[in-house]
């Protein structure tokens, strides 16, 4: 039996999710910097995909670290976060290539080393994971809101 929120569909959800952030963010840099008609785009559509930004990395790992990528591709799906709507892209291709499993292994079976030891811990208690990791990413957040926006 297939699980209700596998890795091909949690990952399909958070890069489109991330996808739509840039696309906020981008519409708010061109009223704030090429029409100067408001900063309101930039402070929300910045804010909301820096949050998306960082549970979009967190999702690659624990997708990655399932799937037992090598650091070549977790770090090509980490890269696409980069780019402005390139994770759909990179989604796609890692469907394509069979790296998106209907099932999370590691809720099955145990982690060999620290990495799927903790990701088998998270899959087996998603409540917990989440609010541990939903917590994590906004004191981050609230920590990259406290130093300031990139350059400046």
């Amino acid at each position: 039996m297939a699980d209700a929120l596998p890795p091909r569909r949690v990952y399909g959800w958070v890069a489109v999710a991330e996808a739509i952030t840039w696309a906020l963010l981008l519409t708010g840099m061109v009223l704030k910097y090429v029409t100067h008609t408001t900063e309101l785009g930039v402070r929300i559509g910045g804010g909301v995909h820096g949050f998306v930004f960082l549970l979009f990395c967190l999702t690659t790992v624990l997708v990655a670290v399932d799937g037992r990528w090598g650091a070549g591709r977790t770090l090509l799906g980490l890269a696409s976060a980069v780019v402005p709507f390139a994770t759909v892209p990179f989604e796609r291709w890692a469907e394509g290539r069979s790296l998106l499993a209907d099932r999370w292994r590691l809720r099955r079976e145990p982690g060999t080393g620290p990495l799927e030891r903790l990701a088998a811990w998270a899959l087996r208690n998603p409540a917990v994971a989440a609010l541990v990791a939903l917590a994590g990413v906004v004191l981050l957040f609230v920590a990259l809101l406290f130093i300031g926006p990139p350059g400046g």
